[in-house]
């Protein structure tokens, strides 16, 4: 049974390894101005200051990501304190998600 304010820490490879296996989806809760900068491939982008849990789209892990991992923490107490399950985020962010080699999209218009 998840526990109130518990947040998994999941690394790079966790993530790109579940994405890759099609079970998990990233929602990215940086504001547009970042995300229309660079995006992690694939995520719905779901800001922050615009936050509902309510509709992030079913049936995959959800898993919060932003620039560092602060904010992901926040969405996902924030999603828990809601009534939802989602208690995971890409420690680091894209910061360590750049790092590790993986692939942005850049210049997206939204």
């Amino acid at each position: 049974m998840l526990r109130a304010n518990e947040v998994n820490n999941l690394t790079v490879d966790e993530v790109a390894d579940g994405l890759a296996a099609g079970r998990m989806l990233l929602v990215d809760v940086r504001e547009p101005n970042e995300t229309t900068a660079e995006s992690f491939p694939d995520a719905v982008a779901m800001p922050l200051s615009r936050f509902d849990p309510a509709l992030i789209p079913q049936g995959k892990q959800v898993v919060f990501v932003c620039r560092s991992g602060r904010r992901s923490v926040t969405a996902s107490l924030a999603a828990q304190h809601a009534g939802y399950a989602y208690k995971s985020h890409l420690a680091g962010g894209i910061l360590a998600w750049k790092a590790a080699g993986l692939p942005t999209k850049t210049g997206e218009r939204r």
